[in-house]
Order: structure tokens, then sequence, then C-alpha cells
């Protein structure tokens, strides 16, 4: 992408002479803009795969929560609770980012990673997510960082085959299991739910006794 080169050029772009005092001028304009400016509304540089990097389809953000036991949570102090670690375009921009996360299998307490499409909050409330449901697999301790890799490798190779319908992926850390899903938007769509779980059973190469429940996020909410 040109887009820092093209940065440059207009930098450069007036006569030499006038540069300076054009330059000075523009400086203090925009500082007077930049304080003027409320804060939210600085737009973040779009996410794109870097040159010669190969794309997926969907960009993502990684998100890590953690949470105090015991507490109850409403949606509100899970907002504040749930960190973004960043967001990747590519393969390459993936594996940059996973390469220096923790493994599942060795955080600690009640902790979760996410891993969603960019633009949906790993939250039932939002839009994409609120009508839609997930399979939740509970496992044994020991098996949560294998699973969670091989689950978010097939979601960014679009392994799934059901169109747009996946939003995001969860793997919970507990003290006495580990919990993976995965998040789609039509929780009424059976042919979907049916999909996402056969594939789940494949990519995960599950032990054939493991049960598997879908569960709306109306039903999480209540």
């Amino acid at each position: 992408m040109n887009n820092k080169f093209d940065a440059l050029k207009d930098d450069d772009s007036g006569d030499h002479d006038q540069h300076e005092e054009n330059n000075t001028q523009k400086d203090s304009e925009k500082e007077k803009n930049d304080r003027e400016k409320p804060q939210s509304t600085t737009k973040r540089k779009a996410v794109v795969p870097g040159p010669a990097e190969h794309p997926l389809q969907y960009n993502y953000t990684f998100w890590y929560s953690r949470r105090t036991p015991g507490r109850p949570t409403s949606s509100q102090s899970y907002e504040q609770n749930i960190k973004q670690i960043g967001t990747f375009a590519s393969v390459e921009q993936f594996w940059r980012f996973y390469s220096h996360m923790v493994r599942p299998g060795d955080l600690t307490g009640h902790s979760d990673f996410h891993l969603f499409k960019e633009g949906i909050k790993p939250m039932w409330e939002d839009d994409a997510n609120k009508n839609g449901g997930k399979w939740i697999i509970r496992l044994r301790k020991g098996l949560a960082s294998r699973c969670w890799e091989n689950l978010i490798l097939a979601m960014l190779g679009e392994q799934f085959m059901v169109g747009e319908e996946i939003c995001g992926a969860v793997v919970s850390v507990r003290f006495q299991e580990d919990i993976i899903s995965i998040w789609n938007k039509t929780a009424s769509d059976q042919a979907t739910t049916a999909r996402i779980r056969d594939t789940l059973r494949r990519v995960l190469n599950l032990p054939p006794n493991t049960i598997m429940e879908y569960k709306t996020h109306t039903d999480s909410i209540k």
C-alpha cells in the first residue's frame, strides 16, 4: 500500500520558497483544529494487508478479558473489562499477533480470548450478534490451546462455508474446565448451525462422546 509515500508527496507539493511559511501556517492551523476536535473522532487508520502478504477474507480483532469470579457481571462492567489486543488483515499479521500471545492453556483464573470480525464486539448486544447464538464445547484441562488454534485457523481460512454467518470465537479458561465457542449471526437458521457443528467436529478432531451445546444469545441474556 502506498499511503505512506502519498503523505510524503503531499508535503512536498508546494513551491519551495513559499514552503517554509506555508508550513508554519499549516502547523498552527492544524494545532488549532486538533485542539477543537473531540478526541473520539480521530479516525483509526484502516488495517490493510502489507505488500506480498496473504489477505484474509475479513479483518479480525483479538480481544482479551478477565474477570473476578463470584462477582456478577453487568454488560457495562463486562465492556470495561474487555480489552482490544489488535486487528489484522492478513495471514502474516495474524501470526505476528498470535506468536506473542499467551496460549489459552497457560492463562490463569477467569480469562477469555475473543477473536471477532472487525467491527463486531464480542458481546451479545452487538447488532451482528443479537439474533445469533453459539456452539459451546466444554473441554477438559489440557486441550484448550490446541483446540483454540485449530478453531481460529479454520475460521480465518473460511472452512465453515456458511457465508457471512460466522461472527467470532471465544476460548474461556475456567478453574475446572475450558470452554470454546463459535458465534454465528442467525440462531434460527438450522442448516447453518448444523453445518457449523459438523465442521467443528472435524477441525477440532473431537472425541465422539464430546458434548456440544447450541445456545441462543437471547437465552444467555436471560
